[in-house]
């Protein structure tokens, strides 16, 4: 990166956690510098290595494995083994920061909770991601994106007034708990550097999704008369006006954001909506916009309409295909990927999406076979700190 190299260089994670928050977590300070260290079950390991998106494998493990978990060592331990665990808390003692998202219990069964860990090593900062938090009466329950999703109401902002909740159809409660986990993470490393102090940080899939909604909670909460109601067919959100959705053109779609409803009809040639100079209006007859502005486009391509809309600086995109995304050129020239090669298997995958002093945070490491580096870190004298 630079003379000094990647800020996180010397630090060491132990990374406790599996299938998604926790791993992508740790991956972000792998990203930025610091040596990751995977400690899994012998035998099966990190559950993600057969959780398979698409039920896609590459070799032994899954696709997804590998793109989260790149960058990364492997050790195996059997944690109920006292021999092993005298092992792992030897690595504990050693290290800058660990990472779990096991529920709530387990670390304490295990002796490497937070105040237990802490004592072997007071200057540990212990990142903690759960499904619910660690009180109430959800603690105790499965902690899952598409169930976090659920309990947080997200669904019911999608789709229209005649569809059902509708979840968002990526894992976003765990990758955004994986930013908070990180970001968390970091800032007590830098309050560690300034007065050697570790420290506890710990978010859930819930606070997460939770936060997603401050716009909306927060009206809410200060508003009992704002509520959920989703629009027509074409809306993309239920507290905007129209023209703000996604719209049919004759070869594709179109999405239009916050723009003057006049402005949209002078450029389409639509007289009814060059009429509605009321902003009220907007909002009162949005299904009859809609209808308009859907009936107008389906007339044309999604190019002809760009090409009437750009010019003109409306809020507006393609709505594009994954096969559209990535042969198109913005794709290319964010240049969002990187090959990895593993046992002979090369593989793409995406980088980091942050840039530090203008250059990509890019790393050829592959995700670790499971156990990968079990004789080196156990060799005795072996230096566990990068």
């Amino acid at each position: 990166m630079t003379d000094f190299g990647l800020p996180l260089e010397g630090i060491t994670v132990l990374d406790f956690s599996q299938f998604l928050a926790g791993p992508v977590a740790a991956l972000r300070l792998a990203d930025l510098g610091a040596r990751v260290i995977k400690i899994e079950r012998p035998g099966t390991g990190d559950l993600g290595r057969k959780l398979a998106f698409a039920g896609r494998m590459a070799g032994d493990d899954s696709m997804s494995f590998h793109a989260m978990n790149r960058n990364k060592e492997s050790v195996t331990a059997d944690l109920k083994d006292p021999e092993d665990l005298a092992f792992v808390r030897g690595l504990v003692r050693e290290a800058d920061v660990l990472i779990q998202n096991f529920r709530p219990g387990v670390m304490e069964r295990i002796g490497l909770d937070f105040a237990s860990a802490t004592e072997l090593n007071p200057t540990l900062v212990y990142g903690s991601v759960s499904g619910y938090g660690d009180h109430g009466p959800l603690k105790d329950r499965p902690g899952q994106d598409l169930l976090a999703q659920a309990v947080s109401g997200i669904p019911w902002l999608n789709g229209s007034a005649d569809d059902p909740p509708v979840p968002i159809g990526l894992a976003i409660a765990d990758h955004l708990a994986s930013c908070h986990l990180a970001q968390g993470i970091t800032a007590l490393l830098v309050r560690r550097f300034r007065d050697g102090r570790g420290g506890l940080v710990q978010t859930s899939l819930l606070e997460s999704l939770l936060d997603l909604q401050f716009e909306l909670l927060t009206t809410r909460l200060n508003d009992p008369t704002v509520t959920v109601r989703r629009k027509g067919p074409r809306s993309a959100h239920a507290f905007l006006s129209a023209p703000y959705g996604i719209y049919p053109t004759s070869d594709g779609w179109l999405a239009i954001a916050m723009n003057p409803v006049p402005t949209i009809g002078k450029l389409l040639g639509i007289p009814e909506l060059v009429e509605m100079t009321d902003p009220a209006t907007w909002w009162e007859r949005q299904r009859e916009i809609e209808d308009l502005l859907s009936e107008r486009l389906a007339a044309r391509t999604r190019d002809e309409w760009l090409a009437v809309l750009d010019p003109a600086d409306v809020w507006c995109a393609p709505v594009l295909t994954q096969e559209e995304l990535l042969g198109h050129e913005g794709f290319r020239a964010i240049a969002m990927t990187q090959e990895l090669t593993r046992d002979g298997l090369r593989l793409t995958t995406t980088r980091s999406p942050i840039r530090l002093d203008g250059r990509r945070l890019l790393s050829d490491r592959p995700a670790p076979r499971l156990g990968e580096h079990n004789h080196a870190l156990r060799e005795p004298g072996k230096e566990v700190t990068a």
